[in-house]
């Protein structure tokens, strides 16, 4: 049972002011199962990021389609509406960058929480669901109820993993969650991806630390710099 099947996937650049097209990648092929973990390697600026950029919508493709199997049934999320992707995006698929941009005058346990409010889960169980992941993520008790926009680079990361991966959504994007984490939070961090692989969590991630999610890969997507005047190829292993 597949939960995703991108198809002849492709993305240019178009730099308007000096009329010229930048290819990113072109024609890029896969599948994904639930419970998958699918690793995109490569060098620096081949556009791994800009992949999953654009399965989460974030990007349009220039071409091809990314169908995925919702529990609303089959859709394309190069062409859904953006009501759609909208409904995808609070229910369904979840995105984690290296960046936190927290609310004002919200505390970094409340930031955390809030992705369970209104799951029928109870505010106690909500908070108490945060507090773990905070504690597991290394983040010092004293600060679960400051504000994250006073937090260092490293702090904010962690409320922001904690914030992202505290529910279980049905795909999860990863693109450099560890760039600015210490050893232990990677840790940390590879325990609670094996529990959401382990409920069936299907798994995109480009990871500036593969190693530590080493056990967890099932595949690996490698897209390679394209040669001058040539279009991107990749590599499946």
């Amino acid at each position: 049972m597949q939960i995703l099947n991108v198809e002849n996937y492709s993305k240019t650049f178009t730099i308007h002011h000096l009329d010229r097209q930048i290819p990113v990648f072109e024609a890029l092929s896969f599948k994904l199962e639930p419970g998958e973990f699918l690793l995109i390697g490569g060098p620096n600026g081949v556009g791994k990021s800009t992949l999953l950029r654009c399965l989460y919508r974030s990007y349009l493709p220039t071409a091809g389609r990314a169908l995925y199997y919702s529990t609303y049934g089959p859709v394309d999320l190069a062409t859904a509406a953006d009501i759609d992707i909208a409904l995808l995006r609070q229910e369904e698929i979840g995105f984690v960058t290296q960046f936190l941009r927290p609310r004002p005058r919200v505390t970094a346990l409340e930031l955390v929480a809030e992705p369970l409010f209104g799951t029928g889960i109870s505010f106690e169980a909500a908070t108490t669901a945060a507090a773990h992941l905070l504690e597991a993520f290394g983040l010092k008790t004293e600060l679960w109820s400051a504000y994250p926009t006073t937090f260092s680079g490293g702090e904010q990361q962690k409320v922001n993993l904690a914030r992202t991966l505290i529910r279980a959504r049905r795909l999860m994007l990863l693109d450099e969650p560890t760039a600015s984490l210490d050893a232990a939070t990677r840790a940390a961090l590879a325990d609670r991806l094996a529990e959401l692989k382990n409920q069936g969590v299907a798994m995109i991630a480009v990871l500036h630390h593969p190693e530590d999610v080493t056990r967890l890969i099932d595949t690996t997507l490698r897209l390679t710099q394209p040669r001058p005047e040539t279009e991107l190829t990749y590599v499946a292993e």
